[in-house]
């Protein structure tokens, strides 16, 4: 089975990771949507512009959504209609963009290991995603909702399952799980498997959140990708690196239609 493998894209980028995904026949995860002073600004001159972009590409989409300060779920509701309107702004781009899976991050606040704080942080995002996933289903798009500081898979796998709505699916992020997570891989896959729609994929040291190169790193891809490619859904997978040449070397992982070739010194 080829793998449907997405290049994540900012502004700085795009036009790389265009030039890239034509010549492999990839995908691309817009990161641009994610940030405050772009949603704020000429956001519609972007998504003029990223319409044009986007013709020549015959793979996968996605759209990470804002990210930074969001706390759905809080217990201040001036917050929660905040991180509402953000989500809801992401998605009607999504639509516009034709992006049928949009990320955003669960922002469990994971140094509080209380079991009051983690019961009410469950009640209280029933009552926000499940809103978020019906808006999601009116413009087509799957909500897919990202592992982060989360230490247990089921914090956010326990919340899906219980909603159940075909909209709202989980995006897997391996070097997230590796650093944050305080279970083995294979529990991520037991508690999220079948919600899976989406990963993000890079590697680390083990210790900071750096967006490597697969090569780069102490998480061992040769192991991990056959776990992810049997899973049900069969996940779209980005490469969420922040330089082109590091997405472009992990090609060499990936089963696709144009086999990667590295470039001769």
């Amino acid at each position: 089975m080829i793998d449907q493998v997405l290049l994540s894209s900012s502004d700085r980028n795009i036009v790389d990771c265009i030039r890239l995904a034509q010549e492999y026949q990839l995908g691309i995860e817009l990161m641009a949507f994610a940030f405050p002073h772009v949603l704020d600004g000429d956001w519609q001159g972007m998504v003029a512009r990223y319409k044009q972009l986007l013709q020549p590409i015959v793979g996968a989409r996605s759209m990470h959504g804002p990210f930074m300060d969001m706390a759905p779920g809080s217990p201040d509701r001036r917050i929660n209609t905040i991180c509402f309107e953000r989500y809801q702004h992401a998605i009607r781009i999504a639509s516009e963009l034709e992006i049928p899976i949009v990320v955003f991050h669960a922002n469990f606040i994971a140094a509080i290991h209380t079991l009051e704080y983690r019961t009410g942080w469950h009640q209280r995002n029933l009552d926000f995603w499940i809103p978020v996933a019906e808006y999601a289903q009116q413009y087509g798009v799957t909500v897919a909702v990202e592992n982060m500081w989360e230490f247990d898979p089921d914090i956010i796998g326990d919340l899906l399952k219980e909603i159940n709505h075909p909209n709202l699916r989980a995006c897997l992020d391996l070097g997230h799980a590796h650093l944050f997570g305080e279970v083995p891989f294979e529990r991520w896959l037991e508690s999220l498997g079948g919600l899976i729609v989406h990963t993000h994929m890079n590697n680390n040291d083990g210790k900071i959140d750096i967006h490597m190169g697969l090569t780069h790193g102490v998480l061992d891809y040769a192991d991990l990708l056959p776990k992810i490619r049997a899973l049900p859904a069969h996940p779209t997978i980005t490469l969420e690196m922040d330089e082109v040449d590091f997405m472009k070397a992990s090609l060499a992982y990936m089963k696709l239609a144009k086999p990667y070739q590295p470039e001769l010194p």
